[in-house]
């Protein structure tokens, strides 16, 4: 019989409750984002509000304008604020993360995001900036989750989606938590925004009463409140607090994708790659030989050539396009252990990509021959732009095959079509057109397209006769119908002032 006294078992730890639910184990990041460990911030909360109402106040949905950059300015200040919360007692959080700093990386796809919400300010081509709000989306959720590879991007992509909806109940929470020690903080705060409106609109009225001036211009600054107002504040606060509440979220507690990173797929045999690309590279050739034939040759008429070329150019940007995702397949499971391996990549890839540089060289060379013949329209020009980003995207493709390894090589692409975005816009893409369709001289100046550009183009446009001049400014002054504050940018501001000098000095409409 043992003297021992009985031992009693160690007390159990309860952990902490976690904030959030962990992710599915079918997301592919699951183990990557945890999510907030507390409660948002009092600081937080009331940056998603003001961002909120800052974007319901100002962000214009019908059109390019100041509001817009306004909202992208909240949204940036709400997400640089927001931090993680930190308990004022009992046992410390299981997981303890140091606070967020963005490195310089991060900072740059932000400053991306903000220059392509800015495009509204300075030009009124609608799809111009359809485009870049597009693009934008891809900046800034790489300025909030990071990414590096291909996989690691594609979750950084998705996921300010999925935290828009989680950050909900985690804003709701933090305002229960700011409500709760204080006494009743909330009730301060909503009482000290109906004293602020009730002063505000009493001696606002009395001041608009005592002077004309300023009543025009409060009246300019104050929208109607109507229902259809009301509706669109509601509508646009609800998405502004579900994009800025992501934001929040993702910069409270910043996911890390490293391991996505680098995670490699898996490796086929040497034969199941190498015969397909093989084969594609000889078809490839094949088409090259017989172009260098046909553009040697030189009989063929300039405008049967344009006439083929249109029919072409579309084929061959989709070659190009689906090329890029062939080798981007090939690079991550073909395997590179043995250096026969290492040697047939190079080898095959390398060719492929050279055949493939020609084959973008062959389209750029059929789109401006069909250019010269029929003139330049937006859809020409920006699939032009695209080509000359597959081309540099081709060029990084043989820089890469060195080493057979660059990481490098995905942001740097992305990085490259933002900025070519950016380009296209400060080179005035609608001016661009109306000048080079001014001064092309086989065929009759479209006047029905001319009419049909943004008022970017107005520049542009004060090149024509009179009495074609008079006739397109008067097709394109139906884009200038009158705005507020919100919708105002540089190009319908100039196009509008020279609208108006040409009625003004006598030049009647057609």
């Amino acid at each position: 019989m043992s003297l021992a006294p009985p031992t009693t078992p160690a007390p159990q730890t309860k952990p902490l409750p976690v904030l959030h639910g962990p992710w599915p184990s079918t997301a592919p990041w699951a183990r990557h984002w945890p999510g907030p460990v507390h409660p948002a911030s009092a600081l937080t909360v009331a940056a998603v509000a003001g961002a909120a109402v800052v974007t319901a106040l100002s962000l214009p949905l019908d059109r390019p304008g100041v509001g817009w950059l306004l909202t992208a300015l909240a949204g940036l200040a709400a997400a640089i604020v927001a931090g993680p919360v930190q308990p004022k007692g009992g046992p410390p959080p299981l997981v303890i993360r140091p606070r967020y700093r963005p490195g310089p990386e991060r900072v740059a796809w932000g400053t991306a995001t903000l220059a392509l919400f800015a495009v509204g300010t300075f030009r009124s081509a609608g799809w111009l900036f359809v485009l870049c709000l597009l693009v934008a989306t891809l900046t800034g959720a790489l300025a909030l989750a990071g990414g590096r590879s291909m996989r690691s991007i594609f979750a950084a992509y998705t996921m300010p989606f999925i935290a828009a909806f989680r950050s909900l109940p985690w804003l709701t929470r933090g305002l229960t938590r700011i409500n709760r020690p204080a006494g009743g903080a909330g009730v301060r705060i909503a009482a000290t925004a109906g004293v602020s409106v009730v002063l505000l609109v009493a001696f606002g009225g009395l001041l608009a009463s005592a002077d004309l001036h300023f009543a025009s211009a409060l009246e300019s600054l104050v929208p109607d409140l109507g229902i259809d107002t009301v509706f669109r504040w509601v509508f646009v606060g609800g998405l502004a607090v579900l994009s800025t509440g992501a934001a929040a979220y993702l910069r409270s507690a910043p996911p890390d994708l490293s391991t996505l990173d680098a995670t490699q797929g898996r490796k086929v045999h040497r034969w199941e790659w190498a015969v397909p690309l093989g084969l594609l590279t000889l078809l490839f050739g094949a088409f090259v030989s017989v172009q260098a034939v046909v553009l040697f040759d030189g009989d063929e008429p300039v405008r049967a050539f344009a006439d083929e070329a249109r029919q072409g150019f579309w084929q061959l940007s989709f070659v190009v396009g689906l090329t890029l995702i062939v080798l981007a397949g090939a690079a991550r499971w073909a395997p590179r252990d043995k250096p026969a391996d290492r040697l047939l990549i190079r080898l095959i890839l390398g060719v492929l990509t050279g055949l493939t540089l020609v084959i973008a060289a062959t389209a750029l060379h059929r789109i401006n021959l069909y250019t010269d013949e029929y003139g330049l329209t937006r859809l020409r020009l920006l699939v032009f732009w695209c080509e000359l980003w597959f081309v540099f995207v081709l060029v990084l493709i043989l820089v890469a095959g060195r080493n057979l390894r660059a990481p490098w090589l995905p942001r740097v692409a992305i990085a490259a079509g933002v900025l070519a975005l950016i380009g296209l816009a400060v080179a005035n893409p609608d001016g661009v057109i109306a000048e080079r369709n001014l001064r092309h001289s086989n065929q009759p100046i479209d006047l029905v397209y001319l009419g049909n550009l943004s008022p970017d183009a107005v520049p542009a446009l004060m090149k024509l006769p009179p009495e074609q001049r008079a006739c397109v400014l008067r097709a394109i002054s139906d884009d200038l119908r009158p705005g507020d504050w919100r919708t105002w940018n540089l190009g319908n501001a100039r196009a509008r002032s020279l609208i108006n000098g040409q009625v003004g000095s006598g030049q009647g409409w057609c």
